[in-house]
Order: C-alpha cells, then structure tokens, then sequence
C-alpha cells in the first residue's frame, strides 16, 4: 500500500521499511521482533488506518524506541464507551459495513478524477489483515504517549473526520495535526504529494 510513498521517502535518505502484517498473534510482538531482527534503533513510525491502532500500541508499549509518531486516517482503537458510542453513531451498523469499501475508505472526489488508482487501491485492500492489540487503547493511555507525534485525516474520511481528529489530538499531549483537502480515509493514496510533504516535513524536525 505504501508505493507511493516509498521512492519520496528513499529519496530524500530515509530507510523505509514497509513489512505485511499477518492476521494472527501480536502486532506489536511482530512490529518488535522485526525491529530486532533490522537492528533498528530508534525510529520512526508511521501507521494508516487499522495500522494506526497498531502504531499506538506500539507507542504505549514501546516508547522508548520512537523517535516520532504519524496516525492516518485512523481511529485509533480507542475503547471509552463515550468514543465508541460516538463512533455507532458516525458508522451505524449493518448499514455502513454494506457500503463497498472502495466508496467508505476513497473520498469522492479521488474516486471521480482516478478510476485506475481506485482499482489499484481495491485489489491491494483485499490482502489488509486485522491483529489483536496488547493495551487497552483508552483516552487516559493515549494522554501517556509524549513522542512528537502527528496526526492527518482527509476532510472527506468517513471513519475519521476533522471532528474526530480534533477530539483525539486534545488528548495527546505533544501532538499537531493537520485535515489534507479532497481525501477520503487513505490520505497517503488519494494525496500522496500532500501527503508526504507533510510527513516528511514533520519527521525532519524529529
């Protein structure tokens, strides 16, 4: 999913490691043990979407190996009744998981102006996988996460709009955010030059 992303990020002489993740066991033990298995030292993490949950988690469980942090589109996981109540309300169930996922997860506007990136996009969202998370994801734990962190969603993002976004920047004590134009729930494929400006900006000062 990161094709876009990856020659502006080599570019520029960043490392880039995009890896699959499998649908079992622990995403931040798999997100470690790669980190292990690179020598990595301290880096940077940047998750989209369900990554983003996984992004968290490994913040909340591995802080200290986090140069920056950078959630996309992203819920978070958060498990206070107050979010998850709001979230029934923003994505009511049957109904919106009987949307096709190309129209929830592209904003109108890309799906309009790009129908060969719209198929790319859907032939490579069939192999995106779910994992359980270690923490219980909560606004009091996301108050914990110090790391610089930044924070993007697309103006038209179904699962996290600019409202959403807001109320989860409140809660994390170093973080800035910013709502790209014209974009859905995948920023970094419908937008990948404002995108990655914005990341790449952000990762440049940490």
């Amino acid at each position: 999913m990161w094709e876009n992303q990856i020659p502006a990020f080599t570019g520029v002489g960043y490392r880039f490691i995009a890896y699959d993740r499998r649908a079992e066991g622990s995403a931040v033990e798999d997100l470690e043990a790669l980190a292990a298995h690179l020598a990595l030292d301290r880096f940077h993490l940047v998750g989209t979407a369900a990554g983003g949950i996984v992004a968290v988690d490994y913040a909340l469980t591995h802080p200290e190996r986090l140069r920056s942090l950078v959630i996309a589109n992203s819920i978070v996981g958060v498990q206070d009744e107050e979010y998850l109540e709001m979230t029934r309300r923003l994505r009511p169930a049957p109904e919106f998981n009987a949307i096709p996922a190309e129209i929830r997860e592209l904003g109108p506007s890309y799906r309009a102006a790009n129908a060969e990136g719209t198929r790319r996009w859907k032939e490579l969202s069939k192999h995106v996988a779910p994992q359980a998370t270690k923490n219980r994801i909560t606004f009091a734990a996301l108050g914990t996460i110090t790391i610089p962190t930044l924070l993007l969603t697309g103006d038209a993002d179904l699962y996290t709009p600019p409202s959403v976004l807001r109320l989860l920047a409140a809660r994390l004590p170093n973080c800035q955010s910013l709502v790209i134009p014209e974009s859905g729930h995948s920023a970094f494929w419908e937008q990948p030059e404002a995108f990655n400006g914005v990341v790449l900006d952000f990762l440049s000062k940490h």
